[in-house]
């Protein structure tokens, strides 16, 4: 299995969100990690969009630390969790729950602490020169399946 991926554009993060999109079911969680800029909203930008299928305007959450959307299949959970301070917080937006609920993209797991789910997959987002390089863990997620 594919260990990282180089994205040279934006294009690129995008194509790999559509190619993830399809297999995500409810109890799926993205561990999105990388510093400012990395690509980490483009990314779930880009999932929901595949997920809803259609254009929609997907704000950061930033500042509303989560946005949920209603998706066909199951319900999407988009959390930024950069302003949290303390993992007792995620209990409190309900996040813990929805991890078993619905499809969920985390920015900034390291807030969570000790309540990331196992089964999660992580993906950490840095920029090189010339774009974006994605590295995945564990290399051996089922969600990888066909990454080339």
């Amino acid at each position: 299995m594919i260990a990282s991926l180089f994205l040279p554009d934006e294009a690129a993060t995008d194509r790999l969100a559509r190619h993830l999109a399809p297999k995500l079911r409810a109890g799926e969680v993205l561990l999105l990690s990388g510093q400012i800029g990395a690509g980490k909203t483009h990314f779930s930008r880009a999932v929901i969009r595949a997920l809803m299928g259609h254009e929609i305007d997907v704000p950061s959450p930033t500042f509303t630390l989560i946005q949920t959307y209603e998706g066909s299949g199951a319900e999407i959970w988009h959390a930024d969790l950069y302003r949290l301070s303390h993992p007792d917080e995620v209990m409190e937006l309900g996040l813990e729950a929805a991890f078993s609920t619905a499809i969920c993209l985390v920015e900034w797991p390291d807030r969570l602490g000790d309540l990331a789910p196992p089964n999660a997959l992580h993906l950490a987002f840095s920029t090189e020169e010339n774009g974006r390089r994605v590295t995945f863990n564990p290399v051996d997620h089922p969600l990888l399946e066909g990454i080339a």
